[in-house]
């Protein structure tokens, strides 16, 4: 458009006026076109204050900062006065960039040369330090303003809200003399975001009732509250209201009732919104898509990917990922982090290598947010390596990518390393936060490494404050279990008053399993018997360790008991990805097309491990039966099926990878170190605690997990 009309001004010789001048450089800018309106812009004659504000003020809504911060300068050297349209952009831009410094030297800039203030300059400014958090000052110039409008109220409430003085936000919107429809939201949304979320609701009904009409993003806010609240009729009732007002296509409206849907397990009518999306906003380089739609539209499609891999449904996500890329949709960091984490849960190494690269031809920075994701992902298909080359791509890590690095090393039994990368983080003066310390406290417990668990579980309360949450002392009692110290752990619980946390005495109970104390596994029973939180793996725990025990009566007594109520044990499976396929099985699996020869290579291979030492570990039997019958229930476990599997489909000298639902058995893990051993190939194996890497006859967890 802009193209047209000044070729026509060129053609007719009105192209000389300033005001058409800047018509053109205005239109260039709306439309994003910034290399052309450069380029219109430097052949302006006589350049007035409003030329250079419309080029600023363009290049400071998409972030620009350098270049507005010359184009400034510039300004100012040229003799050209800025007005106070021009200096709020600049402050705005200062606020969304975190920009302290430069921010202070413009309002400085302003004071010293006796610009006027008017409300919406004053209102800058205080933005500005409340969002760069000099909030003390922003504060002292609220209470000196002769004149406070409501978007200065907002700004306040917004503020208090921000840093968690929730109390006198609230106060500040009840003194607030006149509250529009901002200020109702501000306060809404503040709260939801704060985890007062019943509050809000509050909230949300008087502002419905006695407040101003709802807009978009009040109706967006109250769908993100019904689904945060599982408040299936009240998301229902508001999209019903949205129709009858006819603005269910608008923006975030139609992504909030995608999402909505999502998080209340509802795909179909989450697709059903999304199927209706009108076809002008389809293709985001369709060139009467404005900036804005085209961002609402990468939104949708990423509610939807993120609907499905919260309902688990990721082949769906996968899909919906491959069609956004057909459909030359752009793909923001959100939805890469999101496909990461799909990677990452089915354990896809190969598929988790497209998408990095994939992110690569994109260009997408490595920030905290995606490197940490990246980090997890790789850690978890299983390559530790990659994990760390991410880690040490990334720029600027904070806390969550430290903490994932950490938590990569745990999860592949490198306890040291773990400590080592954790000590490193605060030597480099990043703080450890509550996560950092279930981490490491984690990977101290699969290590054994008691002492030094000790020592951290009163790091993070002495020096950092951290009030120890059921996550952490859930590893304290796993560290202590897992070393066998099972009177220190049952201490631990009642010193803490923590014997009615169910998910710690679980930890204990596994525990008393591997240690074999069949006295402390009743009390343990008992107790979670007495909680109501005797589900299926505390039953199977507790039938094992009776059966390990040979007390086969109480091990009958207690697969009775989960019959009787109807209690199904999860059934092992795993699973093994060759070419894009993944092939799964479980015990005793006979569906799969090559199972004959899957059962003919095992069978011979477990005759030539037992040649070179491997036996039966038979006390993993959780039946009375003859020895004989035991050796066949062991033989044919989900996860040496998948690996007899794996080596008659893949060339000699490959490492094999499998997953496994469950923790991989006692007997398993010995065949795979003798199979390690004996084929002169690496296995890894992930179960549902950690990553075991095999290779040589040893185990990277030391045979202690």
């Amino acid at each position: 458009m802009a193209h047209i009309v000044h070729a026509k001004a060129v053609k007719d010789g009105t192209v000389r006026s300033l005001n058409l001048a800047n018509y053109l450089l205005s239109l260039c800018v709306k439309s994003q076109n910034f290399g052309y309106a450069h380029k219109l812009f430097d052949e302006i004659p006589g350049r007035d204050v409003r030329s250079w504000t419309i080029l600023i003020s363009g290049l400071a809504r998409i972030g620009s900062f350098r270049m507005v911060l010359e184009l400034f300068r510039t300004m100012l050297m040229e003799g050209v006065r800025p007005n106070q349209f021009t200096l709020s952009s600049l402050l705005r831009l200062c606020s969304s960039e975190n920009e302290p410094k430069m921010g202070k030297g413009i309002h400085g800039w302003i004071l010293r040369n006796g610009i006027d203030f008017d409300v919406a300059l004053e209102n800058s400014v205080l933005d500005f330090y409340v969002k760069c958090g000099a909030f003390h000052y922003a504060e002292r110039l609220f209470k000196r303003r002769t004149e406070t409008d409501t978007i200065a109220w907002n700004i306040m409430i917004g503020g208090h809200m921000r840093i968690g003085d929730v109390e006198k936000s609230l106060d500040l919107f009840s003194r607030l003399p006149f509250k529009d429809v901002a200020s109702w939201n501000t306060i809404i949304d503040g709260l939801m975001r704060k985890g007062y979320e019943r509050t809000a609701l509050e909230l949300l009904y008087q502002m419905a009732k006695n407040g101003p009409a709802l807009n978009e993003f009040t109706f967006s806010t109250a769908l993100v509250l019904a689904s945060t609240l599982s408040l299936w009729e009240l998301g229902r009732q508001i999209h019903s209201l949205v129709l009858i007002l006819g603005i269910h296509n608008k923006g975030f409206i139609r992504t909030s009732l995608i999402d909505f849907y999502c998080k209340c397990g509802k795909m179909e009518q989450a697709l059903v919104i999304f199927r209706k999306i009108p076809q002008v906003y389809l293709h985001s380089l369709n060139p009467i898509v404005t900036r804005d739609e085209s961002v609402t539209e990468i939104i949708a499609w990423s509610s939807l990917i993120s609907g499905f891999v919260y309902n688990n449904e990721y082949e769906d996500a996968l899909q919906t990922f491959i069609s956004m890329i057909r459909e030359h949709i752009g793909v923001d960091r959100f939805t890469v982090t999101t496909i990461a984490s799909v990677c990452a849960n089915i354990g896809s190494l190969t598929l988790g290598q497209q998408i990095h690269a994939y992110n690569q031809k994109i260009g997408h920075q490595l920030d905290f947010h995606l490197g940490s994701s990246l980090v997890d992902m790789y850690s978890k298909c299983g390559s530790l390596e990659d994990a760390r080359m991410i880690f040490k791509q990334a720029s600027s890590p904070n806390v969550v990518l430290w903490t994932s690095m950490v938590s990569a090393c745990a999860l592949h039994g490198q306890g040291r390393e773990a400590i080592r990368i954790f000590e490193l983080m605060i030597k480099e003066g990043v703080k450890p936060n509550e996560i950092s310390f279930t981490v490491v406290l984690s990977a101290c417990s699969h290590a054994g490494l008691l002492e030094e668990g000790c020592n951290y579980f009163q790091l993070m309360k002495e020096v950092y404050h951290i009030k120890p949450g059921v996550e952490h002392l859930t590893c304290m009692v796993d560290l202590y279990g897992r070393a066998g110290r099972l009177d220190e752990a049952k201490e631990f619980i009642q010193r803490n008053h923590i014997s009615n946390q169910s998910l710690i005495l679980k930890s204990l109970l596994s525990s008393c399993r591997l240690h074999k104390n069949i006295e402390m596994g009743n009390w343990v029973s008992e107790k979670l018997l007495h909680l109501g939180s005797l589900d299926a793996g505390s039953h199977v725990l507790f039938s094992n360790s009776c059966a390990i025990n040979h007390r086969w009566e109480e091990a009958a007594k207690m697969r009775n008991l989960m019959r009787q109520r109807g209690i199904n044990k999860l059934p092992g499976q795993s699973w093994i990805q060759l070419k894009n396929q993944v092939h799964t099985f479980v015990m005793g699996d006979r569906s799969h097309p090559r199972e004959a020869e899957i059962y003919s290579y095992l069978d011979e291979l477990i005759g030539r491990l037992k040649e070179i030492g491997y036996s039966y570990t038979t006390e993993q039997v959780t039946q009375d039966v003859e020895e004989e019958q035991g050796e066949l229930f062991l033989g044919h476990h989900s996860e040496k099926l998948a690996i007899a599997y794996g080596l008659i489909s893949t060339p000699s000298g490959t490492p094999i990878r499998i997953m496994k639902n469950l923790r991989v058995c006692t007997d398993c893990h010995n065949f795979i170190k003798y199979a390690s051993q004996l084929l002169g190939r690496e296995i890894i194996v992930r179960d549902i605690r950690r990553f075991h890497h095999l290779k040589h006859g040893s185990c990277s967890c030391g045979d202690y997990w």
